[in-house]
């Protein structure tokens, strides 16, 4: 997976990369050269005493050296560059994906794991093709290089890199091997780490309110145990990594000088070339430990893109049409139908929905009623195709939604979700999401209609005013009012409520429904609700009870024939406010 990663998604940067792999191949091959220039000195300068030679062949070190650096630094600027670069189009390809994720990708992925797949796993990746453009492409030339030319210097000294660099490589690759592993459980430890920590912060009230802050922390602290022996786990063999180099180096170095020495004082070997001899295994081992470094990092890194393409070749199991149908004007507007609707949730043993049939047409409002559970939510998320009905269709204007555009769907619908949410920003922004162009007069219109101008004018900044993540600097009330606000904006043909007024009390309830009735007149309502008091005026209301319809029609038809109604009726008004 890592592999075809970075074939895909390197694509686009290929010229930078030849840039790089010749930067670096011209940089390589200058610091191979100057150890050679550095023994000719020895050998052709100092020990004759030619300080002619001695100068030039220093202008020429100079030079060489000065090529190297240019090379160098140009190659990690464009591999830095590239590497950025990189990363900002996996995440971007990532967000996109995720996006167009339904609600059933969403909840298997789940919120924390799709976040660390985006950030720590993008890094991860991220920095290895950074370290990749500055060290892979050096590494295999300097080493192959090397031993090229220290066997050009001395070829009777040639067995010791022949046993020190099969050495090392068993080395790093064992430690290696048992980093693997410990790498992949590392990503899924932090993902429940980051589980954990969304759900205390999201849910602190609730966690404060019951006193619940010392099994909290001792729950957070199992996770952290659990990541930090993983990472210590592995930390132990990284870290022994760069001794085991350092090591072999040494010992490969002294035995240079030790069997150097000896051809030296026979005659067989010069000293410049012992010099130079050393300078080439070191530079060999070198390579060799850049190449541990990025053996080190690949292990991470695989795992980490395995996660990311696992997200990126995942297909929402809604999926948009091939050939879109556009609705035909004369079939209404904003008509909604449902025929023989059924709903399982994956694993599920049984439907959520069984056999809904339903008709809701522009100015009329339709209620849907039930006990918690009763599959009301899930009825109402399958007409912006939140999920696709498991059979049976759902059509807007007669034509199914699964046949409409997405963006032709959306913009058909105003949609209130059960648990409202604001965006971080200010109401301004909040409420453009409904309406990009909208001006202040239709912002502050629907703010009075949504029974939400007073406490927004109250605040600092009026429209300007500043909204946290979530709405969490507003009350529960008001975030809904604000949602449903964002809703009317945009004067959409279908209006989705999801139990929308449930934080209001019964006067602003009566207010807010009061005055959307001007506003909705030609559009079709659709509202979920727990009270009675909410949907008693509604032209058609649907009863709810294990996914299936058990009652339909007005108020008092309902009162008088469905004994599910009856009872939600009887325990939430008296006699005379039912009647």
């Amino acid at each position: 997976m890592l592999l075809r990663l970075l074939r895909e998604r390197l694509a686009p940067y290929r010229r930078d990369l030849v840039v790089i792999v010749v930067l670096q191949f011209v940089a390589t091959m200058a610091a191979l050269y100057l150890p050679s220039l550095n023994a000719n000195i020895i050998d052709n300068g100092v020990a004759r005493g030619d300080t002619g030679y001695i100068i030039r062949t220093g202008g020429v070190m100079l030079t060489v050296s000065l090529v190297q650096i240019v090379c160098s630094v140009g190659a990690v600027y464009v591999g830095a560059r590239t590497a950025m670069a990189f990363a900002r189009d996996l995440r971007a390809g990532i967000f996109h994906r995720v996006g167009a994720f339904s609600s059933r990708e969403l909840a298997a992925f789940g919120a924390p794991s799709l976040i660390t797949r985006n950030t720590n796993d993008v890094q991860q990746v991220g920095m290895l093709v950074l370290m990749g453009a500055t060290m892979m492409v050096t590494a295999p030339i300097m080493m192959v290089g090397g031993v090229l030319m220290a066997v050009r210097e001395d070829v009777g000294l040639s067995w010791l890199v022949a046993v020190a660099v099969p050495l090392l490589f068993a080395a790093v690759g064992l430690i290696a091997s048992r980093m693997v592993p410990g790498f992949r459980l590392m990503q899924v430890r932090i993902d429940g780490v980051n589980r954990i920590l969304r759900e205390q912060i999201t849910g602190i009230r609730v966690v404060r309110a019951f006193v619940r802050e010392p099994v909290e922390e001792a729950r957070f602290q199992r996770a952290n145990e659990d990541l930090s022996d993983v990472a210590v786990r592995v930390g132990r063999w990284m870290a022994t990594m760069f001794p085991t180099v350092m090591l072999i180096l040494n010992v490969s170095s002294v035995a240079v000088l030790w069997f150097g020495a000896h051809r030296v004082d026979a005659g067989e070997m010069q000293v410049g070339s012992l010099t130079a001899f050393l300078a080439y295994l070191v530079q060999i081992l070198m390579a060799v430990m850049m190449a541990s470094f990025m053996l080190m990092m690949i292990p991470r890194a695989a795992v980490c893109a395995d996660r990311i393409v696992e997200v990126l070749d995942t297909d929402s199991s809604v999926v948009p049409p091939l050939a879109p149908v556009r609705p035909d004007p004369s079939a209404g507007r904003g008509a909604l139908a449902m025929r023989g609707v059924t709903f399982t949730y994956p694993g599920a043993e049984e439907p959520v929905l069984r056999g809904i049939d339903l008709d809701a047409t522009a100015g009329r409002t339709l209620a849907v009623i039930g006990s918690t559970g009763a599959g009301k939510s899930t009825l109402l998320n399958l007409v912006p195709r939140l999920f696709d009905v498991s059979s049976g269709t759902v059509s807007v204007d007669g034509v199914d939604v699964r046949d409409l555009d997405p963006d032709e769907l959306w913009s058909r619908i105003g949609l209130v979700p059960q648990r409202a949410f604001l965006f971080s920003g200010t109401v301004a922004d909040n409420l453009r999401y409904g309406k990009s162009d909208a001006t202040e007069a239709e912002m502050w219109e629907a703010l009075e209609i949504a029974q939400a101008r007073d406490f927004v004018e109250r605040m600092p900044g009026g429209l300007d005013a500043p909204i946290s993540q979530g709405g969490g600097n507003v009350s529960g009330g008001q975030r809904q009012r604000l949602a449903i606000a964002r809703a009317v904006i945009r004067r959409p043909e279908i209006y989705l409520f999801d139990d929308a007024f449930s934080a209001l009390d019964l006067a602003t309830d009566a207010r807010l429904r009061a005055a959307l009735r001007p506003v909705t007149r030609a559009s079709t309502v659709v509202i979920v609700a727990q009270r009675v008091s909410t949907i008693i005026s509604a032209e058609q209301i649907l009863v709810l009870e294990d996914g299936a319809v058990v009652g339909r029609g007005t108020h008092e038809e309902l009162l008088a024939t469905c004994a599910t109604y009856q009872e939600i009726v009887a325990s939430q008004l008296t006699p005379e406010e039912a009647a």
